[in-house]
C-alpha cells in the first residue's frame, strides 16, 4: 500500500451553512463514494478529513454537530479520521505520520472546496514529496466574492455582482494552477476506466 485517497471536508457543516445552495455540485458525496470504492478495491489506504472551528459558534463548531462526514459517506473500519484546523490537511494533523508508517509516497485529493483546503492540501503534499493526483470532478466549491465587495452579503445579492468569481470558473483556474506544477489533475470517470474495476 503505498497510496492513499485523502477525503478533504466533505461534511455537514458544508450543508448546513447560508452558501450551500451556491455549491457547484450538491451531489459530491456520490462521486467522492466513486473514489472511494476504487481505493479500497486497490488496497489503498483511505483518509477522512473533517474541518473544525472548536468555539466559533457556526457549522464547523464541533460542540454544533455538524463536524462529521457527509451523509451518504461512510469510513470502514480502520479508515483514519483526522480533524484539522488549517486549511491544508497536514499543518495540525498527524497526517504525514500516518502515511510515513503506512509507507505511502501517492496521494489522491477530492473533497471541499476546491481552491481552498483541496488545494492547500495538493499543494503542501507535493512540497513534501507526494506525487499527487487532484480529481477536480470530485471536488465542489461556490463563487467567490470580489474582495473589495461588502461583507454579510446574501448569496443571491452575491450571484448578481459581476465581479464575483462564479464556481466554474474557480475550478478552471485551480485546474490550470495545479497541473505540472504540484498535481495531476483528472477526472474519476479516467480513473475508474484505467482500474478495471467490476460494475
Amino acid at each position: 500500500m503505498n497510496r492513499a485517497l485523502i477525503v478533504i471536508d466533505v461534511q455537514e457543516s458544508f450543508r448546513a451553512g447560508p452558501q450551500w445552495e451556491a455549491i457547484s455540485d450538491p451531489g459530491i458525496a456520490g462521486k467522492v463514494n466513486r473514489l472511494v470504492r476504487l481505493a479500497r478495491h486497490a488496497g489503498d489506504l483511505v483518509v477522512w478529513v473533517l474541518h473544525s472551528e472548536p468555539g466559533s459558534g457556526g457549522p464547523f463548531d464541533p460542540a454544533l454537530g455538524q463536524v462529521r462526514p457527509m451523509a451518504g459517506l461512510e469510513p470502514a473500519e480502520g479508515e483514519p479520521l483526522i480533524v484539522k484546523t488549517s486549511h491544508n490537511a497536514f499543518t495540525t494533523t498527524n497526517l504525514q505520520q500516518l502515511l510515513t508508517e503506512r509507507g505511502v509516497h501517492e496521494l489522491t485529493v477530492c473533497g471541499i472546496r476546491t481552491e481552498q483546503c483541496v488545494e492547500t492540501t495538493a499543494r503542501v503534499g507535493s512540497d513534501l514529496g507526494y506525487r499527487v493526483t487532484f480529481v477536480t470532478d470530485a471536488t465542489a466549491t461556490g463563487p467567490i466574492p470580489h474582495r473589495d465587495a461588502p461583507p454579510g452579503r446574501g448569496v443571491a445579492e452575491m450571484l448578481a455582482d459581476p465581479l464575483t468569481l462564479p464556481a466554474a470558473e474557480v475550478v478552471r483556474r485551480t485546474e490550470y494552477a495545479l497541473a505540472g506544477r504540484f498535481a495531476t489533475v483528472t477526472t474519476v470517470d479516467r480513473l475508474e476506466a484505467g482500474a478495471g474495476l467490476p460494475a
